[in-house]
C-alpha cells in the first residue's frame, strides 16, 4: 500500500521505456560485436585447422615434383613406342584436352585430391612429349647431351628459386611482364614454324622468360597460405615450368653440338 505516491504501473512503463532505450542499442552493438568475433573465431580456426608448417609445405611440394618426374621417367622408358606411334592430330587433341581439364582444376579447386588429379592431367601428356623428345635424342646418339641438359636444368632451377626467396618483391612484380613475354614468343615461334623458319635466339628468350618463372612461382609460393593445396598447385606451376626450361636448355646443347 506505501508507494510514496508514485503509481506502480507508471513507474513500471517508465522503468520499461529506460531499460528499451538504454540496452537497446547497447545490446545491439554488443550482439554485432560478439557476432563478429564469433565469424572471426571460426575463421582463423578453419584457417588454422587447415594451415601445415612451412617444413611440411615445402616437403610436399619436393614431394609432387619429384612424383611428376619419375612418372615422366617412366613414361620415357616404358612407353617411347607408343608415343611414337601416335597420330599426331589425336596426340595434339590428347595433349590439350589434358592440359586444359588439368589446369582449370588445379586453379579453380580448393581440394586437394581434385587438384593432385589435375597435376596428373597436366604430368601426362607432358610427359607424352618428353619422351618423345628424348627418344628422339637417344636415337641420335645425345645421351650425354641430355644428361648435361638435366644437371643444368636443376642447378638454374635451385638458382632461381633461391633468388625468388631472397627478392620475392621483386620477382613478384615482373608477373606479367613474363606472361606477356610468353604470349608474344609462343605467337611468334608459331609464325616462323608455319613460314619454314627457325630462329636458335628463341631457345635463349624461351629460357630466360621461365628462369623468371621459377623465381615467380617459388616467391608467390612463399607468400600463400601455407595448406596440402597450394603446396599442390605451387609444385604443378613450378614443374610446368622446369619442364619447359629442360627442352630449351636440350634444344640449345643439341643445336650448339651440331
Amino acid at each position: 500500500m506505501y508507494n510514496n505516491g508514485y503509481d506502480n504501473n507508471g513507474y513500471n512503463d517508465y522503468s520499461n521505456d529506460f531499460n528499451n532505450q538504454y540496452n537497446g542499442p547497447y545490446n545491439g552493438q554488443y550482439n554485432q560485436y560478439n557476432n563478429g568475433n564469433t565469424a572471426a573465431y571460426y575463421q582463423n580456426t578453419y584457417v588454422k585447422r587447415d594451415e601445415i608448417s612451412p617444413q611440411t609445405y615445402n616437403l610436399i611440394i619436393g614431394a609432387t615434383l619429384l612424383y611428376g618426374f619419375i612418372i615422366n621417367l617412366i613414361m620415357i622408358s616404358a612407353c617411347g613406342d607408343f608415343a611414337m606411334s601416335m597420330n599426331p592430330i589425336a596426340f595434339l587433341i590428347a595433349y590439350f584436352v589434358m592440359a586444359i581439364s588439368g589446369g582449370l582444376m588445379v586453379r579453380k579447386s580448393d581440394n586437394p585430391v581434385v587438384s593432385f588429379i589435375g597435376y596428373n592431367l597436366i604430368v601426362v601428356p607432358l610427359g607424352l612429349c618428353l619422351t618423345i623428345i628424348i627418344n628422339a635424342y637417344l636415337s641420335a646418339g645425345y645421351e650425354s647431351i641430355i644428361l648435361t641438359a638435366f644437371l643444368i636444368t636443376t642447378v638454374v632451377t635451385l638458382v632461381m628459386m633461391a633468388l625468388g626467396a631472397m627478392f620475392p618483391t621483386f620477382f613478384l612484380s615482373i608477373g606479367r611482364t613474363l606472361a606477356i613475354s610468353c604470349l608474344i614468343t609462343i605467337v611468334a615461334e608459331l609464325i616462323l614454324f608455319f613460314i619454314g623458319i627457325e630462329l636458335g635466339i628463341i631457345d635463349y628468350i624461351v629460357v630466360l622468360i621461365f628462369c623468371g618463372y621459377v623465381g615467380y612461382d617459388w616467391a608467390k609460393a612463399n607468400t600463400q597460405v601455407k595448406t596440402v593445396d597450394n603446396a599442390i598447385d605451387s609444385a604443378c606451376e613450378l614443374y610446368i615450368d622446369i619442364v619447359n626450361l629442360f627442352i630449351r636448355i636440350l634444344s640449345i646443347l643439341s643445336r650448339a653440338n651440331d
